[in-house]
């Protein structure tokens, strides 16, 4: 990421209220779970289903695809439930 859309990306969280996810810097847990989901998007729904035709499809994929994520997606550790269903109930 460019320092450029660095700043601008720290502005919006700081606008937001959101602290950054820091954690431990050179080994190998640094961002390995924004990685990991980052890696999925791409794989799933960026190479996937592209090329995209209008900047509305790509601005829309990424509501999809959490929503399928955290609400459809069925996992067989927690009893073939999806991710949220599964927090409610713990």
């Amino acid at each position: 990421m460019g320092s450029k859309h660095r700043l601008r990306y720290s502005e919006r969280l700081a606008d937001a209220g959101i602290e950054p996810s820091v954690g431990s810097v050179g080994d190998s847990y640094d961002n390995a779970l924004p990685e990991t989901i980052n890696g999925l998007y791409k794989a799933e729904v960026i190479h996937r289903r592209g090329p995209w035709r209008n900047f509305e499809a790509v601005e829309f994929a990424p509501l999809e695809w959490v929503d399928w994520f955290n609400h459809r997606r069925l996992l067989e550790p927690t009893g073939n439930m999806p991710p949220a269903e599964a927090e409610e109930r713990y």
